[in-house]
């Protein structure tokens, strides 16, 4: 049905186009399912400035061009909300040979239908769309097999709109987040992202979007900038252009390695160090504790030491902390016959974990100071008695206070 209603409204977009003497304009960017970045952290609220790029059409390079944003259904199976329509909003692209470029300040929310078209004078030369699109909350996730699909119960999205989606680096595409995630060393079995998603997208009335370039197995020198694992890394977080944090989740390997918790702290600032330069900004990253593999090794003491690593890590700006997974005992974890991390169980208890960090720090503190905020201040500044006074044509000196002069500012 979902794909049915998709093929309705691309084919009356196609009849549209016709009836309008337009040709079809072909936009590369942004992509179906892509997930942007919000700039906001209020539920519902917020805006993103969203990236459009296509091929130029011919006789447009002096056009004039405009976009506009239409609110999808709720739910699959009903229509387009064509009564949520934004008006036509005029862009400036920037023509480079047969490509353009330009910028659609589209609000928190979706899924959408992006609409552009040019047109000179009423003659409308050319018309596209993608959809859905939508502008949340994006996470790029990273570690090993804690991170990947190395637990035991695939799981789906059950966001009624289905608000959740993942990055597939490989393919450069989006696509519903449902296990297995795509990954580059090949798991499939399930992960702990769909839970998370969900209980994201519910909490915050926005969709959500990971891209999880994790890597099963991967100590934390595997990440240093010589492998190729931080360079996928710095290509995702590039190609999303903005996100709200890194999700780091990773530990056992150093354990079997036996890294000292200062051979860890060193490599994880280095590698975190090395995609910031890269991206020319510095999001948060958020470290798990999950040291923990009982199916694999028994080892407190080297658990410790890395344990203590996210603990002194996450004394510094550039780190925030995550969830102690390690914690998840019992009945949250895989037998030794599976070897896997996690039961559903235990997916879903990390899932939650991995909520209350990304909500206390950082969406929580974010609100609390992300409003409009007043200051003021006041000074008395009553000149003493003796004081020479201005606007006088004599000299007139200050003999008394009736009401105290101030300055004041807000």
């Amino acid at each position: 049905m979902h794909t049915l209603f998709r093929a309705v409204v691309a084919f009356s977009l196609f009849i549209s186009v016709a009836a309008h003497g337009a040709e079809p304009l072909a936009l590369t960017q942004p992509k179906p399912h892509q997930v942007l970045q919000r700039i906001g952290v209020a539920p519902g609220k917020g805006y993103a400035d969203v990236k459009i790029s296509g091929t130029l059409p011919a006789e447009a390079s002096q056009a004039m061009w405009e976009y506009r944003i239409v609110v999808l259904a709720d739910q699959s199976q009903q229509p387009a909300k064509t009564d949520t329509v934004s008006e036509w909003t005029s862009v400036v692209p920037t023509i480079t040979g047969e490509t353009f470029q330009a910028t659609a300040r589209v609000p928190a929310g979706g899924w959408y239908r992006l609409e552009c078209r040019c047109q000179v004078d009423d003659n409308v030369l050319a018309t596209g769309a993608v959809e859905p699109i939508g502008v949340g909350e994006v996470f790029v996730v990273a570690g090993q097999s804690y991170a990947t699909n190395c637990n035991d119960e695939r799981l789906t999205v059950a966001d009624l709109q289905q608000r959740v989606v993942a990055f597939d680096s490989a393919k450069q595409s989006w696509a519903v987040a449902n296990d297995p995630q795509p990954v580059f060393d090949g798991s499939d079995g399930g992960s702990i992202w769909p839970p998370l998603g969900d209980a994201l997208a519910k909490e915050l009335d926005v969709p959500i979007g990971f891209a999880n370039v994790a890597i099963g197995g991967s100590a934390s020198a595997q990440w240093l900038p010589e492998g190729n694992m931080l360079p996928r890394l710095i290509s995702a977080g590039k190609t999303l252009g903005a996100f709200r944090a890194v999700l780091w989740q990773q530990g056992e390997s150093d354990v079997l390695a036996k890294n000292t918790t200062a051979g860890y702290v060193a490599n994880i600032n280095k590698i975190r160090d090395t995609a910031a330069k890269a991206w020319d900004d510095s999001p948060p990253w958020l470290l798990a504790k999950s040291t923990h593999h009982p199916t694999a090794y028994n080892d407190p003491e080297g658990e410790g030491r890395i344990r203590a690593g996210v603990d002194e890590l996450t004394k510094q700006p550039a780190f925030l902390p995550g969830p102690d997974t390690d914690t998840l005992t019992g009945d949250n974890r895989g037998d030794i016959n599976s070897r896997r991390h996690f039961t559903g169980i235990g997916q879903r208890e990390a899932a939650d974990m991995w909520l209350t960090s990304i909500r206390q720090e950082l969406l929580t503190a974010k609100d609390e100071t992300s409003g409009l905020r007043v200051g003021m201040a006041e000074v008395d500044i009553t000149p003493p008695v003796g004081f020479p006074m201005a606007g006088y044509y004599h000299e007139r000196l200050a003999e008394g206070t009736i009401d105290s002069l101030k300055a004041k500012a807000i």
